[in-house]
């Protein structure tokens, strides 16, 4: 059952060369070309057309990727090398490549993980992630938009979900393109935005129509494992917790005491949830406030804990703000 289809997107072929530095990058596996580093191409460009990226001398391919008209890094790479047609068995090839990496993890006692994690598993601004029978994918770029109807049955397939929420970068949402919607059901039907799930046998929930990114940080579990197996007979501050993934793991392995900080109460809301998922005999403890100056605070009252935990926003969303953001982070380790 799908909800959507986009329309057949007309795409081109490019010829480009790169400047000596771009080459480089490319020979060398980077994942993005600069349009800076772009010297020639045949032809003009526009979002989703497939880049094929020959060498300055021998004119051979060295690469395969998507143009990007709308983003300073202007070829996302699919491809390093020679012998590729982007089609479907190419895409189904990368995607099993992707799930079989991930089989061990599942017999973890976990039903949620990242099926495609961007440029990682080479779907350059596209993630996959699944909770229980609920694929997330989230859009952070057009190019993906012309081959969308091809890798969607793909990715349902390979998870065998029963339904699918398609999340897309603000960016995305401002172009408004297609008649797509953020945090629109795409195939199968949705009983509850929230969606339960485990990870390492604890029990969690995520919004996945209105949650950040795709409703969960599923990028973390090892961090969460880690922290829940240092915080038995502990206390524990768990700062920028948000839904409290941090937090319920430390619950989960008996921590004394868990105090999540957020600046979000709607947040800590949840994480008071989730942690109410799993069986613990330890209390749960929120602060909302901004956490620079509830430290303060707590510094002040000489309070201490046995594990701290400081999972921090990006601070920097341009190159101008990288000083700033500098201080910050320097900030949180004192």
């Amino acid at each position: 059952m799908y909800h959507i289809s986009i329309p057949e997107i007309p795409i081109q072929t490019l010829a480009v060369k790169l400047n000596k530095a771009g080459e480089r990058s490319v020979l060398q596996g980077h994942p993005w070309v600069f349009s800076d580093s772009i010297q020639k191409i045949n032809k003009e460009g526009k979002t989703g057309d497939i880049a094929v990226i020959f060498s300055q001398n021998k004119n051979q391919v060295i690469g395969v990727g998507l143009f990007d008209l709308d983003s300073p890094i202007r070829i996302k790479m699919l491809h390093h090398g020679s012998g590729a047609k982007l089609n479907s068995e190419f895409f189904s090839e990368k995607i099993k490549e992707a799930f079989y990496k991930r089989t061990k993890l599942l017999q973890t006692e976990t039903n949620s993980y990242r099926l495609l994690f961007g440029e990682n598993d080479e779907f350059p601004g596209l993630i996959a992630d699944v909770y229980a029978n609920v694929l997330v994918v989230k859009l952070y770029s057009g190019v993906w938009y012309p081959f969308f109807n091809d890798i969607l049955p793909l990715l349902i397939d390979i998870c065998e979900c029963d339904c699918v929420v398609l999340r897309l970068s603000r960016k995305l949402q401002q172009q408004n393109l297609y008649n797509i919607k953020d945090g629109q059901v795409i195939y199968g039907s949705l009983e509850n935005d929230v969606v339960q799930f485990f990870e390492h046998g604890v029990q969690f929930s995520a919004n996945v129509i209105k949650g950040h990114k795709t409703g969960y940080f599923l990028d973390h579990r090892a961090n969460r494992k880690r922290v829940g197996e240092l915080s038995k007979g502990k206390t524990v501050l768990d700062v920028f917790s948000y839904a409290g993934g941090f937090s319920v793991h430390a619950l989960a392995n008996n921590a004394k005491e868990v105090t999540s900080l957020d600046i979000s109460k709607h947040a800590l809301d949840i994480a008071i949830e989730n942690g109410n998922l799993n069986p613990h005999t330890g209390k749960h403890k929120i602060i909302v406030g901004d956490a620079f100056s509830e430290m303060r605070s707590l510094i002040s009252e000489k309070k201490t804990f046995g594990v701290v935990v400081i999972d921090p926003p990006s601070f920097a969303k341009s190159a101008k703000e990288i000083d700033v953001a500098k201080k910050k982070y320097v900030e949180l380790a004192l």
